[in-house]
């Protein structure tokens, strides 16, 4: 049944964590930790790229504003989620939910092109390593990541228009952590079926395109380094790539687990852990995978951490 009684709202109610009020202290502290931790692992990671001689390569250009974007990512909900928390109010004006739920489209095809871009630099370092200074020149690496960050905006902005044009039908409560289409579309008037269409068909479009170039990729990689005729040539090709195949894996996989389970079978409040644990576990592991895999990066965060 159309639900018509619409009214003009001015202000949402994230409900966040509002039925655990045990929980409050804890889990403000955890968020607080947690993001205090992705602010400086990958502050780290960022200074380590921009200042030390020997990791002026693409790969740690791209890793650089990888973790920079990381930031970004996490800025635009967990700062918010920690106020809600500690006032035990939950209000969003309209505009600024609009602001966020656009922010963290954008930034999350970012990552998922950015992710395919490095895997696209470690194609060439291992497939055609005698073109790649002349194919990942610095003009180069700095287009792509310029593109990583452009290439969604206009449609993520016509979405996130598409879907605060609705109309919005009595409560504005909104049962969710931050401002996104589902918990929207939950209390929107009438048909929303062709809004919700449009979210799956840029969803797929942004997140599956970049997936199999990142794929494609790695099928060459391997067949690549299966060829070399040396055990230590091969380990060391795999380990360049390890890290960027545990970062992929963890940002798809948590992916997956959030936007791929069976509704049916979890409440809201699993859907809430969910969603927060997508948000913090790529930006939080980040910085950890790349300083514990990764002998370059070891030796220049000795070097600027005093002993």
């Amino acid at each position: 049944m159309e639900r018509s009684n619409f009214t003009f709202v001015v202000e949402f109610i994230l409900l966040g964590f509002s039925d655990l009020p045990n929980l409050r202290g804890f889990l403000f502290g955890i968020l607080l930790v947690t993001y205090m931790c992705i602010l400086i692992g990958n502050g780290l990671l960022i200074v380590i790229t921009k200042m030390n001689p020997t990791l002026q390569t693409p790969m740690y250009f791209f890793l650089g504003n990888f973790s920079f974007l990381e930031i970004c990512y996490t800025s635009v909900t967990l700062p918010r989620m920690l106020r809600d928390i500690w006032t035990q109010k939950g209000n969003i004006p309209f505009l600024s939910c609009a602001i966020q739920t656009c922010s963290l489209y954008i930034l999350a095809v970012a990552e998922c092109l950015l992710l395919a871009v490095m895997a696209y630099d470690r194609y060439v370092a291992i497939c055609k390593p005698l073109y790649y200074p002349l194919i990942m020149n610095h003009k180069v690496c700095v287009q792509l990541v310029i593109a990583s960050w452009v290439t969604g905006m206009p449609a993520q902005i016509g979405l996130t228009y598409q879907i605060f044009s609705l109309n919005f039908c009595g409560s504005n409560k909104l049962n969710h952590i931050f401002c996104d289409a589902s918990p929207l579309l939950e209390i929107a008037c009438g048909d929303t079926y062709h809004k919700e269409l449009s979210v799956h068909i840029s969803a797929l479009f942004f997140v599956m395109i970049p997936f199999l170039l990142i794929l494609i990729s790695y099928v060459k990689i391997i067949a690549t380094v299966l060829k070399l005729p040396s055990t230590s040539g091969k380990s060391k090709a795999f380990s360049t790539c390890s890290s960027h195949l545990m970062v992929v894996g963890l940002f798809y996989g948590s992916g997956c687990i959030v936007y791929l389970h069976p509704k049916s079978s979890h409440s809201a409040k699993s859907d809430k852990f969910y969603s927060l644990f997508y948000t913090i576990v790529t930006p939080v592991l980040n910085p950890m995978i790349y300083s514990m895999r990764n002998k370059d990066v070891i030796a220049a965060l000795k070097n600027i951490i005093p002993k």
